[in-house]
């Protein structure tokens, strides 16, 4: 590979890192949106079901009034066959075949309908639970991610206190021995200038008793009885 390839390969591959880096950055931002639009569209989904089901209700009550209609007009064939009637009854009897033409037309339109609730409930069902599943995922992720970062936050405060820490431990080192070598400095100063004064031999004297210093009681009684 030339390396005029192996620089073009290099800058892409930085490039397609920095590309993730940003996705990754912005991922949780991405699922939330995400997320909101899936509820948005499940809201829509429950209207259209509730539209759904409140057509095939409206469709059994019609099935339900031909099959009320149908007995009624069944009942005044027979009554009308009874009292002899037989032209009342052909009328009566094509009003039930009517009605019940009418009847199977809405019937098929009441299997469609509880056919397309009863699917679209279980889509939603489903889809609601795995956006729960969803919600959980993310959830945990964010708790994950807001942990890694405090843990980051403190390894990287635990670095630099210890770093200051050395750097304070070194600064106090420094101050003692100046202090040393100012202490030592201040008595070599004291020792000259005792010397320059003779109270330093003055006081070797007095160490050693050879001078007496102040006199004593006795001493004063002493001279005095012998005066």
């Amino acid at each position: 590979m030339s390396v005029w390839k192996k620089l073009f390969s290099a800058v892409k591959g930085g490039a397609n890192e920095a590309a993730e880096a940003v996705a990754d950055n912005q991922a949780l931002r991405i699922l939330d949106q995400e997320i909101r639009e899936a509820k948005a569209e499940l809201r829509r989904s429950d209207e259209a079901l509730v539209s759904i089901i409140a057509k095939r209700k409206m469709s059994q009550n019609k099935v339900d009034a031909f099959n009320q209609s149908i007995a009624e007009y069944e009942n005044h064939t027979r009554l009308a066959m009874e009292k002899g009637q037989q032209e009342l009854a052909l009328e009566c009897a094509q009003k039930v075949a009517n009605l019940r033409n009418e009847q199977d037309a809405e019937s098929v339109y009441l299997e469609q309908f509880k056919s397309s609730a009863q699917s679209m409930s279980t889509n939603i069902a489903q889809a609601k639970d795995k956006l729960r599943q969803l919600e959980q995922q993310v959830d945990v992720v964010k708790a994950n991610e807001a942990v890694q970062k405090a843990q980051s936050a403190v390894s990287a405060t635990n670095v630099g206190a210890n770093a200051k820490m050395h750097t304070a431990v070194e600064s106090l080192d420094r101050i003692k021995k100046r202090q040393e070598e100012r202490s030592a400095q201040l008595e070599a100063a004291a020792e000259i200038a005792d010397e320059a004064s003779g109270s330093s031999l003055d006081k070797k004297l007095a160490d050693a008793g050879i001078t007496s210093g102040q006199s004593s009681a006795e001493d004063e009684l002493a001279r005095i009885l012998g005066k």
